[in-house]
């Protein structure tokens, strides 16, 4: 996962990590650890937050697959 490229879609969208948080319907600390390397995004999570972020197709395999 290519956490730089979706921290920027997060600044690009004007998102916080609290705004992810209630999307996935974690707690702000699960998604912070998720963002700083220390778990893992689960695939609904991958969907939810892709929905969330409107991100394209080209966005997603770059972010999720890289």
């Amino acid at each position: 996962m290519n956490i730089d490229k979706l921290k920027g879609k997060l600044v690009e969208k004007k998102r916080t990590y609290e705004d992810c948080a209630k999307a996935l319907d974690i707690s702000i600390t699960t998604f912070s650890n998720k963002m700083n390397g220390r778990g893992s995004l689960y695939i609904e999570e991958v969907n939810k937050l892709s929905n969330f972020l409107e991100l394209t197709n080209t966005e997603k395999v770059e972010i999720f697959l890289a």
